[in-house]
Order: C-alpha cells, then structure tokens, then sequence
C-alpha cells in the first residue's frame, strides 16, 4: 500500500516539502490548491517532474475546498469549472493519478426548527450542474489514468448522496474516505461507502478524538487497523492528512511500528 503526505505549513516551497516526503519514505505528496504555493501559475509541469525525478515521489491534488462547481452564480460556477479542466491538465502533464474534492455544501437558511440547504431546496437545478460537472470531467479526463475522488466531511445529506450517484456514473470519479471526518460525523458514511467499495480509490487518514481531528496515528480513538485494511483491500492509497511534521513523522513510525 502506497502512503503520502499532503502539502504542510511547515514546509514553504513544495522542494522543502519533497525533500521530507523522500527523508520519512513516503511515496507522494497531496498537493493543496488552498495554499499560495500550490496555484497553478505556481505548479509549473516542467518544475513537478524535477521535483519527482529528484526526490523520487510523485503528486497526488487537492482541489480548493472552496469548490463549488454548482453556485448558482453563472459565472462564479464557470471559474469552479475552469479551474477543475486546468487541474486536470496539470494531473495528465505530471501522471497525477488523483484529484481529491469535496462536495460544497452550499448556502442554507436557518428556519423555525432547521436548515434549509439551497441545493436541497432546488435540487433539479442542483442535479443539472452536478451532471454538467461529471460530464465535463469525464471529456477533460479522456484515456488518461486520473480519478476524480470525491471526500466525506460532516456527514453526506441525502441529496448529496444522489449527487455522488451520479458522478459515479462517470468512469473517472471514485470516492476518498476521510477516517477522521467519519469518525468525527459518527461514521454515518460507512454504509455508503461499503455500498460502493469498488469505487474506493484513496483514504486521509488521522487518527481523531471525538469531533478532533488530524491527530498522529495512535493519539486518538479509531480503529486504525480495521480502515488501513479497507483502504488496501480496495487498493486505495492513504495521504497521512496530519497538520504538523512532528504528528506526520510520529503518524509515519506507527505503521512501520
């Protein structure tokens, strides 16, 4: 099983960043499209494959969790999908094999007694632009070994559900399991996921305590072992998602351990 780490604060230019990633003998890095360093006038071809010739790695993507490819907004929804076509290119130019996303959430009201969440309220406009974004990604991808892996955060809704139905309609698309984030929404996600293990193609994996996250491997409460065995019998691999080099490296001596 291939294990990575992804883009940290700690390392300021993604050459400080492989050079960790090749000294701890992990596999990729998870590049974050949040950060500056990792734009794509930032994330030149030419300089990535320097990096993975040197290092020995290779880039998995992270794509801006402020992705939102069904704002009602026409055009602030076309600088979402642009922006996912461009990432794609950049992932067939380096042999990225992943680009990991989440589902936006979008807009909600607070009523008398709940939230009404917009893309539930509209849900065929909703469904339309899900269709439109699967249907785009699947062109833009091609032949080319790339997935579009989409991640749980707080707990999919029903519509978002029938969301993820359909893009995985599309060969292109799979899921990531975030074990932390399950394990903080109280594992509501792993029937859908068990529903659909074929389609498991990567796994962030923290350890958590109750609704903390991004814990080293072993400072918290999941059965780690029991979510490293489902990532490898799907053939998935794990991006050790920790925010700071001393729980990554302490993440890193667990599973040699």
């Amino acid at each position: 099983m291939e294990y990575g780490m992804p883009f940290l604060m700690e390392t300021d230019t993604l050459e400080e960043c492989a050079r960790l990633c090749s000294h701890l003998g992990l596999d990729f890095i998870e590049l974050n499209m949040n950060f500056p360093q990792c734009q794509l006038p930032e994330l030149q071809a030419e300089r990535l494959r320097r990096i993975m010739d040197q290092e020995h790695l290779y880039f998995t993507i992270h794509l801006d969790e402020n992705l939102n490819v069904c704002d009602f907004n026409p055009k602030v929804r076309q600088a979402y999908l642009e922006t996912a076509v461009e990432t794609i290119e950049l992932a067939k130019a380096i042999g990225a094999p992943v680009i990991n996303m989440h589902l936006a959430k979008g807009i909600y009201l607070t009523l008398p007694g709940r939230k009404e969440f917009l893309f539930k309220r509209y849900e065929e406009e909703y469904r339309e632009h899900i269709t439109e974004f699967g249907e785009m990604c699947r062109d833009a991808v091609g032949d080319a070994a790339i997935h579009m892996a989409v991640e749980n955060t707080e707990g999919f809704m029903e519509h978002e559900k029938q969301a993820l139905e359909l893009l995985l309609q599309q060969p292109c698309f799979g899921l990531t399991l975030d074990i932390g984030h399950s394990h903080a929404a109280g594992n509501v996600d792993i029937p859908f996921y068990q529903a659909h293990e074929d389609r498991l193609i990567h796994m962030h994996g923290h350890d958590a305590q109750g609704k903390s996250c991004h814990l080293a491997f072993g400072d918290g409460e999941i059965d780690l072992e029991e979510r490293l065995s489902m990532a490898e019998k799907a053939g998935a691999r794990v991006v050790l998602e920790t925010k700071t080099i001393e729980a990554l490296t302490k993440s890193v001596a667990w599973i040699r351990k």
